[in-house]
């Protein structure tokens, strides 16, 4: 890494980022990515995380601690606040804290904006306040996911010059996958949490159907949340709890990337998502609603399959798609690896955040 901090390098730099989190899921599997990757002296502060979240941090060998307040907080800040840490908050907490923080202590702060919810009175106005946020001085650089996070931020009036998109990324795999062939049963995919903003109603919607018309077809989904009972609920209803499954939230992917004949990834609201950048990497093609940062990976026909958003039935039409056409399997999966090493792999993208991170640090030091 060529990047040079007031004649230091790079990996000297002291970050600390500041996250609450519910679980293991896309962002928290960025930010560790992230700090592996990354020159810098990386600690993540959680604000609000399980025990066992923290430790799988520390396991891979991140530095990181819990932060049970805004008051701990600052007190941690202003006990290094000599070393001059840059703040990297990756959610709306983390945000609100990290503003606070970097503007009484005149730190330098970066705020990435994995994605949007704003579904409910409180998360639009969650999403309301961090944009308005973005705009103050205390803010350094707004690093955005994707585009269309981006232009959100330009269309709230957050400055141009602020603003940068970097993508998520993925390391080079360590394993390749083979996957397990069944003719006798073909397995669509859903992986997230259940809850309202990932669409698991949506993928239902497409895939009840779907069973009714193709006996061979199945379909699980992985990952847990709010709307568990009510899906588990309708699964049961329609007569197809031997061929739905909800297995739960898993904690390792590769076993299924094995045996998955398509990830179906029906979103309402996205950035972009680690979970389709890893079946891209795995040879598992890939049926989308084309939301969020999902078009700007996927181009339709070449390295996918997108559907418009929230629009079920055209989702079910894409997944039959690769139901009948079994040779379009390879183009697509063969294309896919292509994009995600040439566009999407960590290390390249961790030179970026690098030359952010110390171009940020030295304008706050001048």
């Amino acid at each position: 890494m060529g990047a040079q901090l007031n004649g230091q390098p790079a990996s000297a730099l002291p970050i600390i980022h500041l996250l609450s989190s519910g679980g293991f899921y896309g962002a928290e599997r960025m930010l560790l990515d992230h700090c592996l990757a990354t020159p810098g002296q990386h600690q993540v502060l959680f604000l609000d995380a399980s025990p066992a979240l923290i430790a799988r941090f520390r396991d891979a060998g991140v530095d990181c601690r819990g932060c049970a307040s805004l008051n701990e907080l600052l007190q941690y800040l202003h006990q290094r606040r000599n070393e001059r840490p840059l703040i990297n908050t990756h959610n709306f907490k983390g945000l609100l804290f990290g503003w606070v923080g970097a503007t009484l202590l005149r730190l330098p702060l970066v705020i990435t904006q994995h994605g949007f919810t704003p579904r409910s009175r409180k998360q639009k106005f969650y999403t309301w306040l961090s944009l308005q946020l973005c705009r103050t001085a205390s803010v350094d650089r707004v690093v955005c996911v994707a585009e269309s996070i981006a232009a959100l931020c330009r269309h709230a009036s957050v400055r141009s010059e602020k603003l940068q998109v970097i993508p998520n990324g993925l390391p080079t795999a360590s394993t390749s996958f083979t996957h397990v062939t069944d003719r006798q049963h073909w397995l669509a995919g859903y992986v997230g949490r259940l809850s309202s903003e990932k669409g698991p109603d949506l993928f239902l919607d497409a895939l009840i159907p779907l069973c009714h018309q193709h006996p061979r077809l199945q379909a699980v989904m992985l990952g847990d949340g709010p709307e568990r009972g009510a899906l588990m609920a309708r699964v049961k209803a329609a007569g197809l709890q031997e061929r739905i499954t909800l297995p739960g939230y898993q904690t390792d992917m590769r076993p299924w990337w094995t045996r998955l004949d398509a990830l179906v990834i029906s979103s309402r609201t996205e950035g972009t998502p680690m979970i389709l950048l890893e079946a891209m990497q795995a040879g598992v093609p890939v049926v989308a609603f084309g939301v969020g940062g999902i078009p700007d990976v996927l181009q339709d026909h070449h390295n996918g399959l997108l559907a418009e958003p929230t629009d079920s039935t055209a989702l079910a039409r894409q997944i039959e798609t690769l139901l009948d056409q079994p040779q379009l399997v390879r183009t697509l999966t063969d294309n896919a690896r292509r994009t995600q090493l040439d566009r999407y792999d960590l290390s390249a993208l961790a030179e970026r955040w690098s030359q952010l991170y110390v171009r940020t640090a030295q304008e706050a030091r001048a």
